[in-house]
C-alpha cells in the first residue's frame, strides 16, 4: 500500500462544526499511528484511543481520508515514504520534458500563476489589499488570503490558534492593508478543497509574492504531480543549484500558499516525513487525504 495506490472516494463533509469536529478526531487518529505505525496498530487500539467505536471510527475516516485507518497505518511506514520517492527524479523530469514549467503551468488543482515584480517583493507588500477570513478545511481551520490579483496565501490553525496563523501570515507582508472579508475569500476556500471543482478550463489563479530564488523554488513545486513526492535535493538540483537544498528547504518552509502550492509533497533525505510550517500530524493528514483523491480519479494531469 502506498498513498498512490489507494483506490476510494473522498467525500468532503456537509457542514463547518462537523468538518471542524471531525479533523479533531482524524487528527488525534492520525497522531496515535504515528507514532505507533512499527506495531501495525487494529482498529480497535486506534478507536479506543480516540474515544470512538471502531466502525464508527471506520465510517469516519474511510469518509475523510478516502481509505481505511489500516490502510492509512501501512502508508505511514517509512518503507512507503521511501517508495515515494523511488522516481522521485522521473517525476520531476518528466513534468519538465513535457514542458509543464512554464509561465501557464497547471497541476492537479489546475493552477495558473503571476509572479510580482521583484520592486513589489522589495516593499514587503505595501500598497496591497490583503483580504482574509478564517473558513472550514479538512485539515482544520483554513486561513485563505486574497487580492485583486488572485490567491495569496493559504494557512491552518488548529481550533484557537487562529491568531497565531494570522499573525504568522501578515507578517510574511508587513507593510499591506489587511481586511477581513469571508465574502471575497469563500470562493477560494471552496474551489481550494473540493476536488469535484477542480477543472482545467476554470483555473485558480495565484499570486506569488517572494524573492527571485523562492519563486523559483515555488514553481518547481507545483511540478510534483499529486500522489507523489520528491526531496530538497532534487529540487535544487532542477533550478540548478545542487548544493543548495538547505536553501531550498528554507524557501519551501516560506511558501505563503500551503496545499495548493504543494509544500507537504516534499520529504527528506530517504523518505522521513520531516519539516512543514503548519506541523507534521497535518502533513500526513493531506498526504493521506490526497491518497484518496489519487486513488478515485488518478494523478490529475495538466492538458498539453
Amino acid at each position: 500500500m502506498s498513498l498512490s495506490t489507494a483506490a476510494a472516494v473522498p467525500l468532503m463533509p456537509p457542514s463547518s462544526s462537523r468538518i471542524s469536529s471531525d479533523y479533531d478526531t482524524i487528527r488525534r487518529a492520525i497522531e496515535y499511528m504515528s507514532r505507533h505505525w512499527r506495531d501495525q496498530p487494529s482498529l480497535d487500539r486506534i478507536a479506543a484511543a480516540v474515544n470512538l467505536r471502531p466502525l464508527a471510527l471506520q465510517r469516519l475516516f474511510t469518509r475523510w481520508a478516502g481509505l481505511s485507518p489500516k490502510a492509512f497505518v501501512q502508508a505511514l511506514t517509512l518503507d512507503h515514504a521511501r517508495s515515494l520517492l523511488d522516481d522521485s527524479a522521473s517525476v520531476l523530469d518528466a513534468s519538465f520534458e513535457v514542458g509543464l514549467s512554464g509561465p501557464g503551468r497547471l497541476h492537479d488543482l489546475f493552477v495558473t500563476h503571476e509572479a510580482m515584480t521583484p520592486g513589489a517583493y522589495k516593499a514587503r507588500g505595501e500598497g496591497l489589499i490583503m483580504r482574509w477570513a478564517f473558513h472550514p478545511s479538512p485539515f482544520g481551520r483554513s486561513l485563505i488570503m486574497v487580492t485583486d490579483r488572485g490567491l495569496a496565501g493559504v494557512a491552518f490553525a488548529d481550533e484557537g490558534r487562529e491568531s497565531s496563523a494570522l499573525t504568522d501570515m501578515m507578517g510574511r507582508w508587513p507593510r499591506a492593508s489587511y481586511v477581513e472579508d469571508s465574502g471575497a475569500t469563500a470562493p477560494y476556500a471552496r474551489r481550494i478543497f473540493d476536488p469535484e471543482t477542480w477543472h482545467p478550463d476554470r483555473p485558480l489563479r495565484i499570486v506569488m509574492i517572494g524573492s527571485d530564488f523562492e519563486l523559483r523554488v515555488w514553481e518547481t513545486l507545483l511540478n510534483i504531480p499529486l500522489g507523489r513526492a520528491t526531496t530538497y535535493s532534487d529540487i535544487a538540483a532542477h533550478i540548478g543549484k545542487p548544493r543548495a537544498a538547505r536553501a531550498v528547504g528554507s524557501a519551501v518552509g516560506k511558501n505563503p500558499i500551503s496545499f495548493v502550492v504543494p509544500c507537504h509533497r516534499v520529504l527528506g533525505k530517504g523518505g522521513s516525513f520531516c519539516g512543514y510550517h503548519w506541523g507534521l500530524t497535518r502533513k500526513r493528514a493531506i498526504l493521506g487525504w490526497e491518497a484518496g483523491v489519487a486513488g478515485a480519479v488518478g494523478p490529475l494531469a495538466a492538458p498539453s
